[in-house]
């Protein structure tokens, strides 16, 4: 147990020692000596994935297999070295993810067993990891342009969706009177789901394109506007009745009172809304528009490509969580004020 010296506060008397406890030795190399034995499982797990790929010949020709071996084994290492040698900023976050590393790592070397090695799932139907692999590198332009396609209409529906259902809410949220004429038609289009609407929008807007955008908009607005009137509504009274003691004016008021209030349960509302985009962007790319990871699944279904449609759903599920993520991180940005008062 170390020790250091402070003074009373005002005054100039004789410093005393306070007792600062420190980690202990022993429980420092026990942490380390952990994250080194997690981080051995999670390189032996890649190696096994690794020697997979080379033990035994594949049932198909794939042109991958030996890239993928190389692969495996260098994150093996990677993962090893990683655990051994990281840094202390960086050895918690290594270590909170070294099991599902392994994880992963053993998933795969299942995975390549059971599809290129034995055959125990059926093929095409199950294709293996080098054939997705394949697909990430000799179709990669068109996969590429189907990325693009959907990010952009995606971006401009949820942009369009996130904008106007955060006005409307606190409309609703500040004034009596929007909300007696918003409030019905919102009960009465908002639970219907947007794909619903499909037949309609096709017909009414001049391009499947801005057909899609209204379909996107429309998921993503509902619960933005129900969670941004219900976060209005959860603000405390007393906060407005201060404010206007002060004497704040109606529009200070919104701005600087319900607005940053609310935004915990709009940030809630946004993360609905983006996992509902979602849905519509995938039908609505498959049934109209002739771009983007849905038009892609279509086509790779109509063709029995199931290594290209796996490929496609591995990005749709990574482009989901990387959006998912940067929420995330802009609501840790914007409401660092809040993280005492409000749990997340």
């Amino acid at each position: 147990m170390s020790t250091y010296s402070a003074s009373e506060p005002g005054l100039g008397g004789p410093r005393r020692a306070l007792p600062v406890r420190a980690a202990a030795p022993w429980r420092v190399e026990g942490r380390v000596a952990r994250r080194v034995g997690a981080g051995l499982a999670a390189g032996v797990a890649w190696a096994a994935f690794g020697a997979s790929c080379l033990w035994w010949d594949d049932l198909g020709d794939w042109s991958r297999t030996q890239a993928l071996a190389i692969g495996a084994f260098v994150v093996a290492a990677a993962v090893v070295v990683a655990a051994a040698f990281a840094p202390r900023s960086l050895a918690e976050q290594i270590t909170r993810r070294l099991p599902w590393l392994t994880l992963l790592g053993a998933a795969l070397a299942t995975w390549e067993l059971a599809t290129a090695k034995f055959g125990w799932l059926p093929l095409p139907f199950f294709p293996p990891p080098q054939a997705i692999l394949e697909v990430y590198t000799d179709d990669l332009p068109k996969l590429a342009a189907s990325v693009l396609a959907s990010v952009k209409l995606q971006l401009g529906g949820y942009a369009i969706g996130a904008a106007a259902g955060f006005l409307t809410g606190v409309a609703i949220g500040c004034s009596r009177a929007v909300g007696y004429w918003v409030h019905p038609v919102l009960r009465f289009i908002g639970p219907l789901p947007a794909t619903a609407w499909l037949p309609i929008a096709f017909f009414v807007f001049p391009s499947s394109l801005s057909a899609s955008t209204f379909l996107i908009a429309l998921a993503t607005g509902f619960p933005v506007t129900v969670l941004t009137w219900s976060g209005v509504a959860s603000v405390s009274p007393a906060y407005h009745d201060v404010a206007r003691t002060l004497g704040a004016s109606r529009w200070f008021l919104i701005t600087r009172v319900a607005i940053p209030g609310a935004l915990p349960h709009v940030f809630v509302g946004l993360f609905m809304g983006l996992g509902a985009s979602f849905a519509v962007l995938v039908v609505a790319e498959m049934i109209g528009v002739k771009a983007g990871l849905g038009w892609y699944l279509q086509w790779a279904q109509g063709w029995a490509a199931y290594a290209n449609m796996y490929a496609a759903l591995i990005v749709m599920s990574l482009l989901c969580s990387g959006a998912i993520t940067l929420l995330f991180k802009t609501r840790d940005r914007l409401l660092v004020w809040q993280k005492g008062v409000v749990r997340w």
